[in-house]
């Protein structure tokens, strides 16, 4: 992938550009104009690109739900000649009347602790988990195949004992601009191995649906997990951390959507800095198909917004420490909807292994977990549970850290799994 710029028009393009996959794999359908006063710009500033569809429709053509999400007019201008940006362009480019939003194509890094490869300890292992209720919420369901929970991360380790018979179909949308001296192993060329070269994925992956095996079981141990590569394993100092592409973690998104994820996790989050919000367009077509979406609140444990936890239809999760207390490092804010164990936490990694970690990241699917529960269970009584009855069970069962309804650290409060389910089944009956 070469240098692009993300662009939206106010009306669709016609006739439409081919969609940005079909130009990474070949040229031979390249168009090389998108809209005559956006051609200008670019040729004044001698800028040739390749001019291509964000997103492809789900079906035939684009349904409502993603025209009013403008999916539809949303267009990615990859630069030709592998130079950068120019300065200047992109405020030229939005200063043009058709053109409702304009940024840079940008890659974005998300904080990942490194999971600590240890044997498993009583205390650690099952603190999490009696933390949150998960045996007696249990007693109502413990998931259903046919309930998905898409895992948008570093990918998954594929033959992991925890997730066998659990996962997808999954793919790889780490195409990072090539050249990029940072990146190390597969940062390359889309596919539909989405493997784990990191291990946070694969420890979000076990949270949500382990078997039980060598771990305490999954919040979920019956339902599905679709495993999606967004973001590649990156060097920064002597560590690791994952990052990607902002687009092409949209496209991830979308493509969970449209293959029928009820719940996405996404355990990481960027903080906004210019020409639009971060996701949004993504975000408000989740919300439209009634999918749900849970992202860590972040760990810089300061008052901030990352997206996508910021938007308000995302649940955005805090961590809370041993003591089920707010963890000192968890980013707070109005936008945090509630906090889960986030410390210590043991679950499944790289290499058919296990390991310890702690952050927000680890938090967040203690919650999607939650959500994909309460359908399945919903789903057992012949019924249909919504993202919004799904939240407000949530909300009115978590147990409160203060006085108010909602507090600015924990949200609505602490996970609590038995009562959320005994209260579901109730609003059931």
């Amino acid at each position: 992938m070469k240098s692009h710029i993300a662009i939206q028009l106010r009306e669709p393009a016609a006739p439409p550009p081919p969609h940005w996959e079909e130009i990474v794999r070949s040229k031979a359908a390249a168009r090389e104009t998108l809209e005559p006063s956006v051609d200008a710009v670019l040729a004044r500033h001698r800028i040739p690109v390749w001019a291509t569809s964000e997103y492809a429709p789900a079906g035939p053509a684009w349904s409502d739900d993603e025209v009013r999400a403008g999916l539809n007019r949303m267009y990615r201008l990859i630069l030709q000649n592998g130079s950068d940006i120019p300065a200047g362009l992109i405020e030229d480019i939005s200063l043009i009347p058709v053109v409702e939003k304009v940024r840079p194509g940008a890659i974005v890094s998300a904080d990942l602790p490194t999971p600590r490869a240890e044997a498993f300890g009583v205390r650690t292992g099952r603190r999490s988990r009696d933390a949150v209720y998960l045996d007696e919420a249990h007693k109502f369901s413990r998931g259903d195949p046919a309930i998905t929970v898409a895992v948008l991360d570093t990918g998954v380790w594929l033959t992991h004992p925890e997730l066998r018979g659990k996962l997808e179909q999954g793919r790889d949308f780490v195409d990072i601009i090539d050249g990029h001296a940072d990146f190390v192993g597969d940062f390359l060329g889309l596919d539909e191995a989405p493997e784990d070269e990191v291990g946070h994925g694969t420890h979000v992956a076990g949270i949500i649906a382990g078997a039980g095996a060598a771990m305490p079981e999954g919040i979920v141990p019956r339902c599905r997990i679709l495993p999606v590569r967004v973001l590649g394993a990156m060097k920064q100092g002597a560590r690791r951390v994952g990052a990607g592409l902002v687009d092409n973690i949209n496209a991830g998104v979308k493509w969970a959507i449209d293959r029928g994820a009820d719940v996405i996790n996404m355990s990481l989050g960027v903080q906004h800095t210019a020409g639009g919000l971060p996701h949004e367009e993504v975000v408000d077509y989740a919300r439209r198909k009634g999918v749900t979406i849970v992202a860590a609140s972040g760990n810089d444990g300061q008052e901030g917004l990352y997206y996508p936890g910021a938007f308000p239809s995302v649940i955005a999760v805090g961590a809370a420490d041993d003591e089920g207390n707010v963890a000192a490092f968890s980013t707070y804010g109005r936008q945090v909807s509630f906090v889960a164990p986030g410390t210590d936490i043991y679950s499944s990694y790289l290499e058919n292994d296990y390991a310890f970690s702690t952050g927000t990241s680890h938090a967040a699917p203690f919650v999607s977990g939650a959500i994909a529960l309460m359908k399945s269970y919903a789903r057992s009584r012949g019924q249909r549970l919504s993202d919004g009855q799904a939240k407000s069970v949530l909300k009115h069962t978590a147990d409160k850290t203060g006085r108010g309804f909602k507090d600015r650290r924990a949200g609505f409060g602490r996970l609590n799994l038995a009562d959320s389910m005994r209260l579901l089944e109730h609003r059931l009956n």
